[in-house]
């Protein structure tokens, strides 16, 4: 008999709820069996309960390439240029309590790519998240010391290398602002300082080309195309910041993407040497021998055409 009346009310509910769903676009009102254990307590019979949107561009972010353990999940993908990205925020918070001090930008560095941005900090600072997502690592990592790794709801993923103890753990949810280590001098690093990286799917991205790291804590653009100029640290040095110009057309991406699989080449002049060209073109002597089919010590010719 009790369960024959819990099936008759649900049948009373749910007939309620479609019969209400036609007229009403932002509630549904559920009209409950008077004088029952669903109506007790209560000071009417009618119940309005709100309809949530979901946005469409709502995604999981968990669901592809989500691993704990490994640094890079997408070291095997390869992704078609230009990457597409979009913001929904137009700030975001500084990773640092006080005022950024940049001391290494993302580009080339002795002779190696350096894919981040050092800010100065000293051990002990407080790191925090700079959009919401979720942290996907929280470990030590071979040269980059203790390190956590967030990915943000656009895809996009921020990486707080050389911490000196992480106050966070894998899978956890975290909002812009919240603390999430300390900062420090771990692993291949020479000073205390917190390592910044920005990538997208695996590829790492100028992180200047998207903040401004100025005070403003500004978000360049709510929907940005990256090229390849902007993943690779061979167009950079790291000794300063390149003058950027946001792509926020596909056609102008599509175009300056077509242009850079042109091959490059370097005319050699009267007193360059193989040193000098690599360090102007953010290359390596070695890059340069191989490309050329020429050893270190070959002799360089005026007017010599060198790829790049």
């Amino acid at each position: 008999m009790k369960h024959l009346f819990f099936c008759i009310a649900f049948i009373c509910i749910t007939s309620s709820v479609f019969a209400q769903q036609d007229s009403l676009i932002n509630s549904i009102k559920i009209e409950l069996p008077p004088n029952t254990i669903f109506t007790k307590g209560l000071s009417s019979d009618t119940v309005e309960i709100p309809l949530v949107e979901l946005s469409a561009d709502t995604v999981d972010i968990k669901a592809e390439n989500w691993d704990n353990f490994v640094y890079d999940p997408y070291r095997n993908d390869l992704h078609a240029f230009p990457l597409e990205i979009k913001f929904t925020d137009s700030t975001y918070t500084s990773p640092v309590l006080h005022e950024k001090v940049i001391t290494s930008h993302y580009g080339w560095r002795g002779g190696r790519a350096h894919n981040g941005i050092d800010i100065d900090l000293v051990t002990g600072d407080s790191v925090v998240a700079i959009l919401d997502g979720i942290v996907r690592l929280a470990k030590y990592v071979n040269g980059y010391g203790n390190t956590v790794i967030i990915r943000h709801y656009n895809g996009l993923e921020s990486t707080y290398a050389h911490l000196s103890k992480i106050e966070t753990k894998a899978n956890d949810t975290i909002q812009r602002g919240q603390f999430i280590a300390k900062g420090g001098n771990t692993g291949n690093s020479r000073g205390s300082h917190l390592h910044l990286e920005l990538s997208y799917k695996g590829e790492s991205i100028y992180p200047e080309y998207l903040f401004d790291f100025s005070s403003k804590n500004e978000i360049r653009t709510q929907h940005v195309w990256v090229t390849q100029k902007w993943t690779h640290a061979r167009f950079h040095s790291s000794r300063h910041a390149s003058e950027v110009t946001v792509i926020e057309s596909a056609d102008e991406a599509e175009k300056l993407v077509k242009l850079a699989k042109l091959p490059k080449y370097y005319v050699v002049k009267k007193g360059d040497t193989l040193y000098g060209i690599s360090r102007k073109n953010n290359t390596s002597i070695a890059a340069l021998c191989n490309g050329n089919a020429i050893k270190k010590t070959s002799k360089l010719k005026i007017g010599q055409r060198l790829l790049l």
